[in-house]
């Protein structure tokens, strides 16, 4: 019985010796890698549709529509007294008529590139801190107003026929 009890009391012993040992070695080595900068830590915020009227010689030239998706510290959000998707928004607005060379109908005069830069380091600047990391597209567009204006003829078009048929369905019963 005395064996018994020795040998159960060296099992908890060893027991307790590697745990011990394995926590010491881990802390040491540390738990594990920084995460790299695209794999966390960062909130991927996405914005509405941003629909900027584009003027040219004092008339509406088309509209630019674009959605983005923008990565941020969500401890540095959370301390922003101005909502975030309100800064893009502005930055976005602030951008496209700052730059009135831009003419969306001819794709060589577009640079995405420069377009996300910007919108990233100006918040950045109005905030103080290095709020957005990185500004991703999801969805950018351009309509002119010929385009919006025959869909707009399509859809009265589609709704007319729409209520001919039911007009008709409805004599029929």
């Amino acid at each position: 019985m005395i064996k018994f009890i020795a040998a159960a009391l060296w099992i908890c012993a060893v027991t307790l010796g590697a745990v011990f040992y394995s926590f010491q070695a881990a802390g040491q080595r540390g738990v594990g890698e920084p995460p790299k900068p695209m794999l966390g830590g960062l909130d991927y915020v996405k914005t509405d549709i941003i629909s900027v009227p584009l003027i040219k010689d004092a008339k509406i030239d088309g509209y630019f529509l674009t959605k983005l998706v923008y990565t941020v510290e969500p401890e540095q959000i959370k301390k922003l007294s101005i909502p975030a998707p309100a800064l893009i928004t502005d930055q976005v607005y602030s951008y496209l008529y700052a730059n009135p060379q831009i003419d969306f109908t001819k794709k060589e005069t577009i640079d995405l590139d420069a377009f996300r830069k910007s919108i990233r380091d100006t918040v950045n600047a109005r905030v103080g801190v290095e709020l957005v990391h990185d500004v991703l597209i999801d969805q950018v567009n351009f309509l002119s107003k010929d385009e919006i204006r025959d869909n707009a003829i399509r859809r009265r078009r589609g709704a007319g026929e729409t209520a001919q048929e039911m007009t008709k369905a409805f004599k029929q019963h």
